[in-house]
């Protein structure tokens, strides 16, 4: 299953299904932000935690795995359409359900290589926070695609 609802209601909406999912992986690509007059981000709903934290801990059976949530969506299936390797990254508790989701990726034409396994889930809050870096990139350079890259 995939979390792409607003991250501001995300964990109310979820919450509700606690039931069915139950035992599932949640892939939560949002981000609770919110927003400025813009339109874009501004502030985080959650600082100093998260929304995958906020969702795990609020569906504990249910593993929770954050990527996919420092790009614009255009990249997310198609990342080698950027001229320098995207990033992406991952975060969860379950070692299992972060081994299939790097499979999917790998199905969205991810290499091995551009992957960053953060760890536990409460790593995912840092991915988070770079959400506050995309409204100053469109404010400037406009919709155009691109990802967060980790250099080494």
């Amino acid at each position: 299953m995939i979390n792409a609802t607003p991250g501001d209601s995300s964990l109310a909406r979820l919450t509700d299904l606690r039931t069915e999912l139950t035992g599932k992986i949640l892939i939560d690509v949002s981000n609770a932000t919110r927003d400025a007059d813009d339109g874009l981000p501004h502030d985080l709903c959650y600082p100093g935690s998260g929304l995958a934290e906020k969702l795990q801990a609020a569906l504990p059976d249910t593993h929770v795995v954050k990527t996919l949530n420092t790009m614009l969506f255009m990249v997310m299936t198609a990342p080698e359409t950027l001229a320098t390797p995207p990033t992406v990254h991952v975060s969860g508790d379950d070692e299992n359900a972060k081994k299939t989701v790097t499979g999917l990726l790998a199905v969205l034409g991810w290499q091995p290589a551009w992957v960053e396994d953060l760890g536990d889930i409460s790593t995912a809050r840092a991915t988070e926070a770079m959400i506050l870096v995309v409204p100053h990139i469109l404010r400037r350079h406009g919709l155009k695609p691109f990802a967060v890259p980790l250099s080494r």
